[in-house]
């Protein structure tokens, strides 16, 4: 919930104007078609590498390697900046900016020129003794943390409808419309505010460590996200109201708004529920970290000793410190303001990933299933109890291969019927052109997005040259989507993983259309927005 405290201002301002509430909700809808991909993949392999699992299994090892280091900088610049937010949110409750006692105040170093932050560093240390612990108590105190911002923000969207009713909604009075900044505007700020919905994919990253992950892992996602995105609405909705977008003041614009209707009280809970939500969020970013070194470790991308879980605890302890350490140091040494945008962009990576993983799972699986050394064994004893109940002839074959080419070659063995053997060859040169097919229409689909959202996106170049490249990448989306509908699913989606989990609907309308979004976002986010006054 930090996004909500942090985000409000400077998109109203800068982006979005009134229309910040459809910038919430687009972005919401993204973040949601993201997440009924990661439901299902992390029903189906639940792992601790989360995407860079997922990416490892369906697409391979390269691309796995790169989104796993997108989502390690992801997380440590996330983390680093959630905590050199929370010191002057504290130093109100000491009198105002720079009231915090010397050891915890912000000191500038003129040799080096830095602006060193103890108390950032220190508040790192501090989530990272908690992670240590274990996950059931750092998810017991996050949860209470929790609970105590989603009180204020509630009272905010309480107490600010009381005051917009009262004062008239002067926020939507104001000349320039609904979208002063035009469509394009809102769909900038949906780009920036998606930083807001960032955390729920950290639910996938725990899944070595909940008992039922089939059921409680798609079930927290969509609990999460639900909750995210109403609230976030609700405030939107009430401060734009309240203060008109070009007076919101770009750092505090929830406290300032109520203080500008008199209310000087309310900026010390609001303040609180921003302290709490820069919290819980620097919680939310350390705690995956850790999983994805021990799952790119397990693969032998990183050394083994990243790969170390202790016994008492269940937690990779060797990593949390390492993810600690690097955080605290970016915390203490650096602004990383101008970064922040990137810890977007690593996070659209990898849900673009993740729902391209999903149209290859249901088309193309893969034939031999690369897992991390632990979970090959419960992977292995799931294909055999599944066989086992549907009378597979497998017997104590490879269980990793259990599409219907494999089945097909054991039954011609064991068949010397001339027509049957005919037959379940030509079965089999069926299946091959499908998957060729599939996969030609999976890459279509992927080239198709990345031409239509760039030109797009591009205004240096002439109105009919740019109508040009995106009916081009529209007909190559569209084909791509048509021949996906058209051809059958492979047979092999039933055995793959964990059976019996969270199912993604809308295949393959619902993957593309994530994947559609969360490219055109990417390519809109900060400094990758081409214009005509400036190159890339």
């Amino acid at each position: 919930g930090a996004g909500v405290y942090v985000l409000v201002g400077t998109v109203a301002r800068e982006h979005s104007g009134p229309a910040l509430t459809l910038s919430f909700l687009i972005a919401g809808i993204a973040a949601a078609l993201s997440a009924f991909c990661y439901a299902e993949l992390a029903s189906r392999c639940p792992s601790a590498g989360s995407a860079y699992h997922y990416s490892y299994i369906c697409v391979g090892e390269g691309v796995a390697w790169l989104i796993g280091w997108a989502l390690i900088l992801e997380y440590t610049i996330g983390g680093s900046a959630v905590a050199r937010g929370i010191s002057p949110n504290l130093a109100l409750f000491f009198g105002g900016p720079n009231s915090l006692p010397w050891i915890l105040a912000r000191h500038e170093l003129p040799w080096l020129d830095v602006v060193v932050d103890p108390c950032a560093a220190a508040l790192v240390f501090l989530v990272t003794a908690l992670l240590c612990v274990g996950i059931k108590e750092s998810t017991f105190v996050q949860g209470i943390v929790t609970v105590l911002n989603c009180c204020v923000m509630l009272f905010v969207i309480i107490a600010g409808t009381y005051i917009g009713f009262q004062t008239g909604w002067v926020g939507y009075k104001v000349s320039g419309g609904f979208l002063p900044y035009g469509v394009n505007g809102m769909l900038a700020g949906s780009a920036t505010v998606f930083f807001a919905y960032i955390g729920f994919d950290s639910v996938a990253s725990t899944a070595e460590e909940v008992r039922n992950p089939q059921r409680d892992l798609p079930l927290g996602i969509a609990t999460s996200l639900t909750i995210c995105c109403s609230l976030y609405m609700l405030v939107s909705v009430v401060i734009v109201g309240l203060v008109p977008y070009f007076a919101m003041d770009p750092d505090t614009p929830i406290s300032s708004a109520f203080a500008r209707h008199g209310m000087q009280w309310a900026m010390y809970l609001v303040t609180s529920g921003a302290v709490l939500a820069l919290c819980s969020t620097l919680m939310g970013s350390l705690l995956p970290q850790p999983r994805i070194l021990m799952a790119m470790a397990r693969d032998g991308l990183l050394p083994s000793f990243f790969s170390d879980v202790s016994e008492k605890t269940q937690v990779p302890v060797k990593s949390t410190i390492i993810t600690g350490i690097c955080a605290a140091s970016l915390a203490f040494f650096m602004d990383v303001s101008q970064l922040a945008g990137m810890v977007s962009v690593g996070t659209l990576l990898a849900f673009t990933i993740v729902a391209v993983s999903i149209l290859i799972l249901r088309y193309v699986p893969p034939d031999e299933v690369p897992l991390p050394s632990s979970l090959q064994t419960s992977f292995r004893l799931s294909q055999e109890c599944d066989e086992e109940k549907v009378g597979s002839p497998l017997g104590d074959g490879n269980h990793e291969q259990g599409t219907s080419e494999i089945k097909d070659v054991i039954v011609v063995e064991s068949i010397n019927d001339p027509l049957i053997e005919k037959q379940l060859y030509a079965n089999k040169l069926d299946e091959l052109n499908r998957r060729k097919t599939a996969a030609r229409s999976i890459a279509s689909v992927c080239v198709g997005v990345l031409i239509l959202t760039a030109s797009a996106s591009v205004t240096f170049l002439p109105f009919l040259v740019m109508c040009l490249f995106c009916v081009f990448g529209g007909l190559l989306l569209l084909a791509g989507l048509g021949m996906l509908s058209w051809i059958d699913q492979d047979d092999g989606r039933h055995s793959f993983g964990h059976s019996g989990g969270f199912i993604c609907p809308f295949v393959p309308l619902l993957p593309v259309m994530c994947i559609l979004i969360n490219t055109y976002l990417l390519i809109n986010l900060g400094g990758w927005h081409v214009d005509a006054g400036r190159g890339m």
